[in-house]
């Protein structure tokens, strides 16, 4: 309680919105009843708020410890936690607990609400303490290169991003622990989200999201888990891989990073697998042959790029690569930005396909399918990148084109992955 009240008297604050969609389709919920209050304070609501024609909450700005938390190893909590419940007419009760916020940081909570049923009433997501605050088991050491007859069979003749991972939220050998389909960038921002914080240098949050984007993708790559028995990709235990949590919520900083970057990986020369990029706090665990995040986070001030943090602690012969091929997507990159004049069909593509969110997202108009490139597509460009976080240029580069198509795909699914 005495944290509690010490949160409540800083003067630091945060940025949250909350984010409301139906699991069937990703379609917004309009008009969902919204209460933020302190997590171990339910009873007092700070914010009752309803959510708009997007599904969207207003911005609310909240209390949060001292910037100064998040900057260096601290006995003190640099989050502050709140408890927020969800109602809509026809959906089971959401409450989720302990979303975090960093001092000047805009944190999204999403919410993915199920039909309400007799057997389905409320749905408690609880989210636990950071990986740089709470206590995890260790990393245990793998080799970073998986041989061939080790593992079995590489199914894969070149890196792919796919569009799922399934995470096994437990150790391996747990049967109880459930399985989740996760989109594969969601995945990784959920990770970074729980393991660094967003108040990092730039090349320190991009140096970790590559380690961890790597590791993710050597899992893929070598079917590591499946050629072992396992119907998962990867585990949400730390001890084995990544911190993934169900329900936790992602902040903006490290999600449009994800969103630059989220096809590369780290590679050696001659060697075709992404390699097992694993690190650890740097703090409490001391892992000289890996990246230490807290070292990273020093390399950052210092003013180390991304690829001068990587080789720092993985070698000078590492390198940055690009995957061949992402998974899942209708359209690729046009390869150049698209603006004010571009025509062909590409523009038509993204044109037909604003439009069909926009028959979701209210706010995003609709244009003519025309081919080219008018001021009408560059405001509804600029809506769609509104609504969805991303830098509002009016500009389709390489983000917002990848982006498009991942919000193209959710909304006209027939239901989600179960």
């Amino acid at each position: 309680m005495a944290q509690l009240r010490m949160q409540q008297d800083q003067p630091d604050r945060g940025n949250l919105q909350i984010w409301v969609n139906s699991r069937i389709q990703s379609r917004p919920i309009e008009g969902a009843k919204v209460s933020v209050s302190y997590s171990g304070e339910p009873g007092r609501i700070l914010e009752q708020i309803t959510t708009d024609d997007n599904g969207r909450t207003p911005d609310l700005e909240l209390a949060t410890p001292p910037l100064e938390y998040s900057l260096a190893p601290n006995v003190n909590q640099p989050y502050s936690e709140y408890t927020i419940k969800i109602e809509a007419e026809g959906f089971a009760t959401v409450e989720v607990t302990g979303s975090e916020l960093l001092s000047g940081q805009q944190s999204i909570q999403p919410v993915e609400m199920e039909p309400l049923t007799p057997e389905d009433t409320f749905n408690d997501i609880s989210i636990p303490d950071h990986t740089l605050f709470g206590e995890y088991p260790e990393k245990i050491p793998e080799d970073e290169i998986k041989p061939t007859n080790e593992t079995g069979e590489i199914v894969l003749s070149r890196v792919v991003v796919p569009e799922y991972v399934v995470v096994h939220d437990g150790a391996p050998s747990d049967s109880t622990a459930r399985d989740y389909y996760v989109r594969y960038r969601d995945y990784i921002k959920n990770v970074a989200c729980s393991e660094i914080y967003a108040t990092w240098p730039d090349a320190t949050i991009r140096a970790n999201v590559l380690a961890i984007m790597s590791f993710t993708l050597n899992r893929v790559y070598t079917e590591w888990y499946r050629n072992k028995g396992y119907d998962f990709t990867i585990t949400s235990s730390t001890a084995y891989d990544h911190k993934w949590i169900h329900g936790r919520n992602i902040f903006d900083s490290i999600s449009l990073i994800v969103d630059e970057v989220f096809a590369d990986y780290l590679s050696r020369p001659n060697v075709r697998q992404p390699i097992l990029t694993q690190y650890c706090d740097g703090h409490r665990v001391s892992c000289p042959d890996w990246l230490s995040q807290w070292g990273s986070k020093a390399l950052g001030d210092q003013g180390y790029s991304t690829i001068e943090i990587i080789r720092n602690y993985y070698g000078e012969d590492m390198y940055i690569n690009t995957a061949e091929e992402i998974a899942g997507i209708p359209a690729s990159w046009p390869g150049t930005d698209l603006d004010i004049g571009s025509s062909g069909q590409k523009v038509l593509q993204m044109q037909e396909q604003l439009n069909t969110i926009g028959e979701v997202y209210s706010s995003i108009p609709q244009i003519g399918e025309s081919g080219y490139f008018g001021e009408d597509t560059k405001m509804a460009v600029e809506a769609f990148q509104r609504l969805f976080g991303l830098p509002v240029s009016g500009i389709v580069d390489y983000p917002t084109w990848y982006k498009i198509q991942a919000i193209y795909v959710a909304v006209t699914r027939i239901a989600e992955l179960q």
